[in-house]
């Protein structure tokens, strides 16, 4: 195949599993066979539709087999995949439509209202509507004008496969990664960086033909794209697709299917065994269980130990692809708190302050190079160039050390994200639509610790001499313009913010007066 990328894993896995299940979703299921024929019935509709190597396609909605499709039939074209995150208000997806450059939009049908709205003013051109048939009936809905279905599209073209010439070097996928800027960054994947991290994830998790993977987290989001569903593909395994997550139709689905591997957060995983079938469930055929994003609460790791399952942490992120480390189940015990090993084909070390290697043990700044890494950021040749340390060394902005034996340890965070049920937010986004308000003075957004979310976000305000705000005003502000995770869940009024000499925000002790 002149198709070096991951648009030709299909093609090279029907051959190996035609008949395999690859994929189920609710009562749908889907060969290997099927689930390269439609990808490739997809394809041919995209480009029918003006769609070449290098334009951009996104998708908005939830875990579903259409998702899968896309992103295949974008890598048989070359075409480059932009998965959106259903949780953002229509002028965040708005804002990442028109950065792409996105050309056409798929998106579910029970988000119209939002894909319609984030349309406006964009480049996209075509929209095809997934419509599920339990619901709808099928292809006898009206769907708005321009508005093509999803499934319509695929019966009115052939299946012939394409085989565009696709090197391991072209963009596969544009993810939006939020910046300290206010504004998100598009993390260019390239087919090599998807491929690269895959193999790291089957090498290191020993994935296996038998194996299932129930997909609890969104697939918008690395971890779960490419930590989840797509080295199982790659490996010929199968997936559930769920769409919603819900903690007591998980237990059920995994002794139902006899599901192996779950990547999630640690708020799914403290869910499931906070539900009142877990201690009743069949969990007999899980062993593999992969968590990022934070740490796992002690008594959550004690409940799946007493289960007798053991979790695999991993450490990463969007511009890694995500992978970077992960900790061998074998070691969890008696490396607690650390974020593992690199990856097999991926390095990772500790830079001082003046640039140079830290000593081990001592804390420096994280720093990640391998196939895996992605080379730039779109369209930002600035963002790119201040990302990179030795033109190959990525600078993850995080602190850490390595001991003796090349565990990682994650310290701190140089930026100021904060981690949320597994999303990661931006301050200064917040801060930026806060600020919108007339009333405000000055405004700085914490972290604070949160028992089912990890964090929340809390907001820190100044009011402006003879204006006045309320909680309720502010974050009735933010509705629609933020994802509501985004959202503040809490807010105190100050006086005055503590500053530096030269007048920055001290966050650091705004975390110590206001974080608790």
């Amino acid at each position: 195949m002149d198709n070096n990328g991951v648009g030709s894993w299909l093609h090279r896995r029907r051959i190996k599993s035609g008949p395999k299940t690859a994929v189920i979703s609710g009562d749908q299921t889907l060969s290997y066979e099927e689930l390269a024929g439609r990808a490739d019935r997809l394809a041919n509709a995209l480009k029918k539709r003006g769609v070449d190597k290098g334009d951009r396609v996104a998708y908005l909605g939830e875990n579903h087999p259409s998702f899968v499709e896309t992103f295949f039939a974008c890598g048989l074209l070359g075409a480059i995949f932009v998965p959106l995150n259903t949780r953002l208000a229509a002028p965040e997806l708005q804002y990442q439509l028109q950065d792409s450059g996105a050309r056409l939009l798929i998106s579910a049908a029970a988000l119209e209202a939002v894909a319609a709205a984030s349309c406006l003013d964009t480049e996209v051109t075509h929209r095809f509507a997934v419509v599920p048939d339990d619901v709808t009936g099928g292809s006898a809905l009206e769907l708005p004008s321009g508005v093509e279905h999803y499934d319509g599209v695929l019966e009115a073209v052939s299946p012939v496969a394409l085989d565009e010439s696709v090197t391991l070097d072209d963009g596969a996928m544009i993810l939006y990664t939020s910046g300290t800027t206010g504004k998100p960054k598009g993390a260019l994947l390239t087919h090599g960086n998807i491929t690269w991290n895959c193999i790291n994830t089957v090498v290191d998790m020993d994935l296996n033909r038998n194996d299932v993977a129930l997909m609890i987290s969104p697939l918008f989001h690395v971890a779960s794209l490419d930590m989840g569903l797509l080295p199982m593909l790659l490996k010929g395994a199968t997936v559930v697709l769920e769409a919603k997550f819900d903690a007591g139709r998980v237990l059920e689905l995994v002794g139902q299917h006899k599901v192996t591997t779950l990547n999630g957060v640690p708020t799914t995983f403290q869910m499931l065994c906070d539900h009142p079938g877990w201690s009743t469930a069949d969990l007999s055929s899980l062993d593999k269980l992969t968590c990022g994003g934070s740490a796992v609460p002690q008594r959550v790791l004690d409940a799946y130990e007493q289960r007798g399952i053991g979790f695999t942490s991993c450490y990463g992120m969007t511009e890694t692809a995500p992978g970077a480390t992960m900790l061998p189940v074998s070691r969890s015990a008696e490396k607690a708190g650390s974020a593992g090993l690199p990856h097999f084909f991926t390095d990772v070390r500790i830079a001082d302050p003046l640039g140079g290697i830290a000593a081990r043990g001592e804390v420096g700044e994280i720093q990640i190079s391998g196939p895996n890494v992605i080379k730039e950021y779109w369209n930002r040749p600035e963002a790119t160039a201040e990302s990179y340390s030795d033109s190959s060394w990525f600078r993850s902005g995080d602190m850490g050390y390595q001991d003796g034996e090349g565990f990682l340890f994650v310290s701190d965070r140089i930026k100021d994200m904060i981690i949320s049920g597994g999303e990661n937010i931006y301050p200064a986004e917040v801060e930026a639509a806060i600020a919108e308000l007339p009333a405000v003075g000055s405004v700085a957004v914490i972290g604070v610790d949160d028992e089912k979310w990890g964090e929340v976000p809390r907001a820190i305000v100044t009011l402006r001499d003879g204006e006045s705000l309320t909680e309720e005003q502010l974050r009735s502000h933010l509705e629609g313009r933020l994802a509501r995770y985004k959202i503040p869940k809490s807010v105190v009024f100050v006086e005055e913010m503590p500053r530096t000499a030269s007048g920055k925000i001290r966050k650091m002790d705004l975390r110590k007066d206001y974080a608790q």
